[in-house]
């Protein structure tokens, strides 16, 4: 009986036409592909802001030599051994060896569509702005911004505080995290790598006013839909829920992604794309389309019903 029952099933499956199992496959390929891909272009230096990368923090070591152990950190950006490149990867590694983590099929086909489009050469290179442009900033206005207006227009326009340097990294779970301590109070820790960052801030960075008073970055404006991952994800969520139970009905608390921030001076279509996409609708396209011609089927459906009714 169980073996006909699974056979019953599995016909249902063929049936019913359902070819993600199939889908996913190939999409993992194409994203490991992909991947690797992206990584030849870093290692023959092939992406312009890797490049800018590379060269800024050999110009502002030569100015600030105490700065050299975190601008080494920030140009591996420039490099497989960089945050960004390295989420990628493990992300992918993930998805092969570990999928139940993600969830259910969809989830996981949603996962594989994001890394294929996070692994654009052109969007990774506008990724890259906020790290360059980290650089940009300590270097007392020396070296240019790039895909972004000036720090001081970018603050007037925002209503934004002033971070301080690296403050467009802030909130990215490839250079630190949001920790609580025991009052309830949310914080931003970096990472060891980037602990200077601590030193050289003029303050702490609180959860709480950072959600209404950030500055644009790349990251949490456009790209935070591709290059987080689906923990880190939750993790983000899960810390907005808290802190608006926190709020309660006194109001004065909004998700730090609920309205984008003014300050990308040119994007590519890529990362104009990106930007217009759901966030995280925790959706593959393939439902997306199932549930489009669904939608449209039982739209076609009624609308014949209530002509025959009207007849």
């Amino acid at each position: 009986m169980r073996v006909f029952l699974i056979a019953c099933f599995s016909f249902l499956l063929v049936a019913c036409g359902d070819d993600r199992p199939d889908r996913l496959q190939a999409n993992i390929k194409t994203a490991d592909y992909l991947i690797e891909n992206l990584g030849t272009n870093l290692d023959t230096q092939r992406i312009r802001n890797a490049i800018i990368l590379q060269q800024y923090a050999t110009l502002l070591k030569q100015k600030k030599p105490d700065l050299s152990p975190l601008l080494t950190e920030l140009s591996k950006d420039a490099s497989r051994e960089g945050p960004m490149f390295r989420s990628l990867a493990d992300r992918l590694s993930t998805l092969k060896t570990r999928p139940e983590i993600l969830g259910d099929i969809e989830a996981q086909l949603y996962e594989s569509e994001t890394l294929i489009e996070a692994s654009d050469p052109t969007l990774f290179n506008d990724a890259l702005s906020d790290p360059v442009n980290v650089i940009a900033d300590m270097s007392d206005g020396e070296l240019a911004r790039v895909n972004a207006i000036s720090q001081a227009r970018s603050l007037q326009a925002n209503g934004a505080d002033d971070n301080g340097a690296g403050s467009q990294l802030v909130g990215n779970p490839g250079y630190g995290q949001w920790q609580t301590n025991s009052s309830g109070f949310s914080f931003w820790q970096w990472y060891a790598a980037y602990t200077l960052f601590s030193a050289i801030s003029p303050r702490q960075i609180g959860y709480d006013r950072w959600s209404s008073r950030r500055d644009y970055s790349y990251y949490n404006d456009v790209g935070r839909n591709r290059y987080t991952s689906p923990q880190q994800k939750k993790s983000q969520d899960d810390l907005a829920q808290r802190t608006k139970k926190k709020f309660g009905n006194k109001g004065g608390f909004t998700s730090p992604y609920a309205k984008s921030k003014t300050g990308a001076s040119r994007m590519s279509t890529a990362s104009k794309q990106a930007q217009k996409a759901p966030s995280f609708s925790g959706k593959s396209s393939y439902s997306k389309q199932k549930a489009s011609s669904s939608s449209f089927r039982n739209s076609k459906s009624t609308t014949s019903r209530g002509v025959s009714r009207g007849k």
